[in-house]
């Protein structure tokens, strides 16, 4: 009786053993050699903030627009187990720009931007270059008659962005923007803007 029983405990501890291996394999499984476990992931969407100055020139005016601006943006990122990231993002910002000159004034009350990223990534830092679609207001003013254009155009520049927390990162960017020309009845000519911005902003990945 006494082996019977030895036996029987024998064989349940070693069912028990196989059962407990197999689980640690099915556990490990989603893991995968081109993802280490301790690298720093930028995939995903995201959602944040930024705020920043821009300074321009109007076409064909001797106006020279300025000021504090500021908005969101949200974008989602591509990355398979390499350094390098690519993606897509769009935002959407309120802006204090304006000058006047003489009998002039041009102001940019607001502009937004759709365009690609691609970026290097060390571990939680990721320089990136960025182009795409620029969108805005013009408006113009003189004599107390005022004019506005939503002008299409483009942009390009370029930034770097850090995570500092599990789902937070800060970034800093510099971007050139063309507002492509369209005709003012009140200049009788064509006017739009371009200009510099440089910006700081947050994001959190979802």
């Amino acid at each position: 009786m006494t082996r019977l029983v030895a036996r029987a405990l024998a064989l349940l501890v070693a069912g028990w053993t196989t059962a407990a291996a197999s689980a640690d394999l099915s556990y490990g499984s989603p893991y995968t050699v081109t993802q280490p476990l301790n690298a720093y992931s930028w995939a995903g969407p995201y959602l944040g903030g930024n705020i920043g100055y821009n300074w321009g020139s109007v076409a064909n005016n001797p106006t020279k627009p300025a000021g504090f601006a500021g908005g969101v943006q949200a974008g989602y990122n591509f990355q398979n187990g390499t350094p390098f990231v690519f993606g897509l993002e769009a935002d959407i910002q309120g802006s204090s720009a304006d000058d006047r000159f003489a009998p002039w004034k041009f102001s940019n009350p607001w502009f937004g931007t759709v365009r690609g990223r691609a970026g290097y990534a060390i571990n939680n830092v990721l320089f990136y270059a960025t182009g795409g679609l620029a969108f805005g207001e013009l408006r113009g003013e003189t004599f107390g008659l005022s004019e506005t254009h939503t002008n299409v155009g483009w942009t390009v520049g370029a930034g770097a962005e850090m995570g500092f927390a599990p789902n937070w990162s800060a970034k800093i960017e510099y971007l050139y923007v063309d507002l492509a020309n369209s005709r003012f009845a009140i200049t009788g000519t064509s006017n739009g803007y371009s200009f510099g911005l440089v910006r700081a902003g947050i994001n959190y990945h979802f």
